[in-house]
């Protein structure tokens, strides 16, 4: 595998949509993710968590600001960088087996050589016997092992995850966030991944980003100290309580602080209409 990959964001800015469309998405957003580490951004919807990401990826391009992956300026997308979405983007007409080789096939790299690799990240992922398999035969916890797996064959040394576990239900989406670490644990990449569920980002990070409402700032950084490797009752611990109710609050003061911004006179909502 690759060494671990350190991601370094410094004031970045970025607009969407045209002429009098325009708006500013994010806004001086400045971290970093050291390499090897497991960072959470955490975040309401519409705050440009995903934006944040599709910019890291390479696919939205910034209006201001730096992007470094290993000191050198992210510009273009690349197997550097790999990218996990809430909805599988799995072929159906091809086995688990062959897309998890797509990626190795693409480069060029003999039948043989990429069917075996992709044995070895199969039975990474906890699905050794589903080889011949195709999606629409697997459930969506499976399928979502699947692009995984897809992913991490081209070795990223970052993998940037959209909220992966979102579409599940709530004990599929646990099981998968307790793979997730055992895959990490077990193979040099750094991971940001993107959530709006405070219990899944205390669970998962090393460090959670707070992000503020559009245009999206990061507003509080909260590092964890639980010991790894985590179980799940850690989710009931005192401590863990404590820390999901301060960022419950710092949502709902930055909820609040968006609420006055857009209706500054304190009008009700029928008044303001």
């Amino acid at each position: 595998m690759r060494q671990y990959g350190h991601i370094h964001l410094n004031n970045i800015n970025l607009h969407l949509g045209q002429d009098k469309q325009r708006f500013q998405a994010l806004d001086q957003v400045s971290f970093e993710v050291q390499a090897g580490e497991f960072v959470c951004l955490l975040g309401p919807s519409g705050c440009g968590k995903s934006t944040l990401l599709g910019a890291l990826a390479g696919h939205l391009p910034i209006s201001s600001g730096s992007m470094l992956l290993d000191q050198k300026t992210i510009e273009k997308p690349s197997s550097d960088r790999g990218l996990v979405f809430q909805q599988h983007t799995l072929f159906p007409w091809k086995s688990v087996l062959d897309n998890v080789c797509f990626g190795l096939k693409m480069k060029g790299i003999s039948r043989a050589q990429r069917q075996a690799q992709a044995a070895q990240m199969i039975e990474l992922v906890g699905l050794k016997g589903f080889e011949h398999k195709y999606p629409a035969e697997l459930s969506g916890g499976m399928q979502q092992r699947v692009e995984i797996a897809r992913v991490l064959i081209n070795q990223p040394r970052v993998l940037l995850m959209d909220e992966p576990f979102g579409a599940l239900d709530a004990q599929t989406r646990l099981k998968m966030q307790e793979l997730l670490l055992e895959i990490w644990q077990s193979v040099q990449t750094s991971v940001l991944f993107i959530t709006h569920d405070i219990d899944e980002a205390l669970f998962l990070a090393d460090r959670v980003l707070i992000m503020s409402h559009r245009p999206g700032r990061i507003i509080e950084e909260i590092k964890l100290d639980f010991p790894r490797p985590r179980q799940v009752d850690l989710v009931t611990s005192t401590e863990f309580t404590q820390i999901k109710k301060h960022c419950i609050q710092v949502l709902k003061q930055a909820t609040h602080t968006e609420l006055s911004r857009l209706n500054p006179l304190g009008l009700n909502q029928k008044a303001a209409v």
